[in-house]
């Protein structure tokens, strides 16, 4: 399972950072709402910081990572755990505990400072976790524990899950932590945690995010819920929160599925290619050590070089010699050897050197003693002299009687071997049966180990190689076709044997063209869930606004009825006689500035106390309905009607002058006389007209109006009267008949 995780690390810091977004995102709203404190813009702040961290180990893992690039990770890193304490410390603060001030970020920084220039970005990396992660996530919990006591029902478990989540998430994001050289990062680190448990912890930490940002959520969802105060909002909001949950999941597995998909294809692509790797590199090896195969079983065939090891005259040694000079020669080996069946060099042609080398006896070799059996012997062999693994060929030389009297021997450095491959793409190596780098393309891989030894074998390989490099390269032997963690990284390792020994070629396919491929699933499902996101929250906002909406209409209908039935008699469905003061005051003030001709008509039913005596109160309502209705058909639409008491209406007339208006009244007057009534008839009206003087006020123009309608009475009513200036002597009242 961890094999198989840690191919998965691309996809799990995508989603990790995603949900620390997504809780940055729900910590704006809720900072947003009327009466949070600014504390809650530095947790968004945190969120968004880490999940940019998130991505930028993301980006280090795809497209590879340098000290400089780690370095800003360390300090992105650094920064979102010191503004989560920033969080924490305000917001306990604000509920009463008494803590220091910023200034207390300077020491915990110079430790992490102190730690990155003594050590590496590892320990300053697991130091930022132990002084400032650990300790912001766990002050942070206890945070939102006191703050679920100042909520109650549903909130208040939110708060506690919020609480519960910081918890754990101190301990997985502030305790283990990278493989740092000091106690307890030397022990209790990610590489632990992976053996123990099997999964990375940057999988935890990513399902903890999701914890986190959902739990929040839902604490803002019920903020809104509670403001809005809507059953019908609430219901959808617990549907919505559902539907996102569930949306996201199917998101993030489809993309998952995705981008395994385009990373299996390039496994395949990677595979195929490997094994043309191996294939061509073996070819290659094959090529440069084919020559001396071939050579040294036409040489070890020769009738010439019988004599050097059966004896002969100075000619016949002469002649010999002379042929092993020519074989060396063309078959590119350094040296060549006769052997005599002890295993004594009986003569040797190559470089200068070989003159050492003719002083030893090969009795106790492998390939000689193959050789004397009567086989070809094949062998790799490293050469501390000049530091580079050579290739030994050996056949036996038989006499007439086909009885095997000598060995022949040829010897060539891998040297050009190794220049040529110098340039190779992918890590190659050249080991023996041990797995002791004997050739490579990596310098810094020479004379190291694959995978770990024995103490025991170390101390013998010691005697052929020398001193050897105390880390080995993988924690395991390396077989063929086979996916393996090589510092940090999952490559692809093909190994093969090489010419017919132990000795055996390796070589790696680095799998970080696979993040590479892979991404297009990631950014496939980073844009896939922002406009689920986007949908989903759009939609939560249109319902919002809607039930908002819907109730801002109710409350204006309200208002609009509340000020109809304040300004409008419930009877007629005239103006009642507060609208109409109000009306007739504002056109008082317009006439006064603008000199504008103003009148007023007031006039009410002759012998309407007759009717309801004689009829009953409901006819002379539907009187006063009728009167209403002929009236406002026979206004104009700028003229004010209004009920002013009883039986009594009054017209308001802007713009126009007293004749104008009596002329007017004259024609009320004809037509409710003309007009038949429900029952009884017919009825007639009195009317007073005045018209408004410069000077004069509202009550002024109503007592003026009054009068002329008192006097309208008094000259024997179903008439109209105009009403003088106030200083007008009595018979300056115009009567019209």
């Amino acid at each position: 399972m961890t094999a198989f995780f840690s191919t998965q690390l691309d996809f799990i810091y995508f989603f990790y950072g995603l949900a620390f977004f997504l809780l940055g995102s729900t910590c704006i709203a809720i900072a947003r709402r009327p009466g949070r404190p600014e504390a809650w813009t530095v947790l968004a702040l945190f969120a968004f910081c880490h999940g940019a961290g998130e991505w930028l180990d993301l980006t280090a893992l795809v497209i590879g990572d340098t000290r400089v690039f780690a370095a800003g990770r360390l300090a992105v890193m650094t920064t979102s755990f010191v503004l989560l304490m920033e969080f924490a410390r305000r917001e306990a603060i604000r509920l009463g505990w008494r803590l220091p001030g910023p200034w207390l970020y300077i020491p915990l920084l110079s430790i992490i400072a102190i730690a990155g220039v003594v050590g590496d970005t590892n320990t300053a990396g697991a130091t930022a976790r132990y002084v400032v992660g650990f300790v912001a996530s766990l002050a942070t919990a206890c945070v939102f524990a006191r703050l679920a006591t100042e909520f109650t029902g549903f909130t208040r478990r939110l708060a506690m899950c919020s609480a519960a989540g910081f918890a754990v998430y101190a301990l997985a994001a502030g305790l283990v932590v990278p493989p740092a050289p000091f106690w307890p990062a030397a022990l209790f680190n990610s590489e632990w945690f992976d053996r123990t448990v099997g999964i990375p912890i940057q999988l935890v930490r990513g399902l903890l995010a999701c914890w986190l940002a959902f739990s929040m959520w839902a604490i803002w969802g019920q903020h809104v819920v509670s403001e809005v105060a809507s059953a019908r909002y609430a219901q959808f909001h617990r549907r919505q929160f559902g539907w996102t949950l569930a949306t996201m999941v199917v998101i993030l597995v489809t993309g998952w599925t995705l981008t395994e998909f385009l990373g299996g294809i390039y496994k395949q692509n990677l595979q195929l290619e490997s094994r043309s790797d191996i294939d061509l590199l073996s070819s290659r090896l094959t090529g440069e050590t084919a020559m001396i195969e071939g050579m040294v079983k036409a040489l070890a065939g020769s009738p010439s070089v019988l004599p050097l090891v059966t004896g002969g005259g100075r000619d016949e040694l002469a002649r010999a010699k002379s042929v092993l000079d020519l074989d060396v020669a063309a078959s590119g080996a350094d040296l060549g050897y006769i052997l005599d069946p002890s295993g004594t060099v009986a003569a040797s042609s190559g470089r200068s050197a070989a003159s050492d080398d003719a002083k030893l006896n090969y009795h106790s070799a492998a390939f000689f003693r193959k050789a004397v059996a009567g086989e070809a012997g094949y062998h790799f062999a490293f050469d501390l002299r000049n530091g580079l693994p050579e290739y030994q060929a050996s056949y036996p030389i038989r006499g007439d009687d086909g009885a095997i009297v000598g060995v022949a021997v040829l010897k060539k450095s891998l040297g050009a071997f190794a220049a040529d491959l110098a340039e190779l793409d992918h890590p190659y190596f050249l080991i023996d049966p041990d797995g002791v780098v004997a050739l490579t393309n990596l310098p810094n891989m020479r004379l190291h180990t694959l995978w770990p030894l024995s103490e025991q074998t170390r101390s013998r390989l010691a005697d052929e190689f020398g001193s050897l490099g105390e880390r080995p390269l993988v924690d395991n032997e390396i077989v063929d076709a086979t996916w393996i963690n090589v510092n940090g990284s999952r490559d692809y390792a093909r190994r093969r044997y090489a010419n017919h020994s132990r000795w055996s070629l390796v070589i790696l396919e680095p799998s970080r063209e696979i993040y590479a491929s892979r991404v297009l699933g990631i950014v496939v499902t980073l844009l896939t869930a922002m406009m689920a996101l986007i949908y989903l929250f759009g939609r939560e906002r249109l319902v919002h606004d809607k039930v908002q909406m819907q109730r801002r209409v109710k409350l204006q209908e309200l208002a609009r009825d509340l000020r109809f039935q304040a300004s409008t008699d419930p009877l007629t469905g005239l103006y009642n006689r507060l609208k109409f003061d109000e009306e007739l005051a504002s056109e008082v003030l317009r006439a006064t500035r603008y000199e504008t001709p103003l009148s007023l008509v007031l006039f009410d039913i002759d012998r309407f106390k007759k009717i309801n005596d004689t009829h009953g109160h409901q006819a002379g309502d539907k009187v006063l309905i009728q009167l209403s209705r002929i009236v406002a058909a026979n206004v104009r639409g700028t003229d004010i009607v209004a009920r002013w008491g009883g039986e009594e209406f009054v017209i308001m007339l802007p713009n126009a002058d007293g004749r104008t208006a009596c002329q007017v009244a004259e024609k009320l007057r004809a037509a409710i006389g003309e007009a038949a009534f429900e029952s009884f008839g017919t009825v007639t009206c009195s009317f007073g007209v005045a018209e408004y003087l410069n000077g004069a006020t509202a009550e002024t123009l109503v007592a003026m109006a009054d009068d002329a309608l008192y006097r309208a009475k008094m000259n024997g009513r179903n008439r109209v009267e105009l009403a003088a200036p106030p200083d007008a002597t009595e018979s300056g009242l115009i009567s019209v008949a």
